[in-house]
């Protein structure tokens, strides 16, 4: 795993932006995290997160045109880096590895 690891929360972030590709912004990226994990955040602990993910270079960004059902604002959508890309493939291998074997063993509660 590379030494810039990634939190848990980040890894779901960079993970919701890779599943909604083109449609990758705020609200939708929220709904696919709780949707899938069943963990809900706030908008500010998600922008937040997309900041710093974003100054680590594994994020761009982008705004959209404005919409009038929001008031004439943007939404700002988000992609994944390459870099991103390469952290999530490592962490996902290296969570895998260590996992090898347990599976009965997880599955039991022991």
């Amino acid at each position: 795993m590379p030494r810039d690891s990634l939190g848990d929360f980040e890894k779901l972030v960079l993970l919701a932006i890779l599943r909604l590709d083109k449609e990758a912004y705020g609200a939708p990226i929220l709904d696919e995290i709780e949707r899938r994990t069943g963990r809900s955040a706030s908008s500010g602990t998600l922008y937040v997160a997309l900041r710093r993910l974003e100054e680590k270079g594994l994020l761009t960004s982008r705004f959209g045109d404005p919409t009038p059902e929001r008031g004439g604002r943007a939404k700002r959508y988000f992609r994944l880096a390459p870099k991103a890309v390469k952290m999530l493939r490592e962490s996902h291998r290296a969570y895998h590895r260590m996992a090898e074997g347990l599976e009965s063993t997880l599955e039991s509660g022991r």
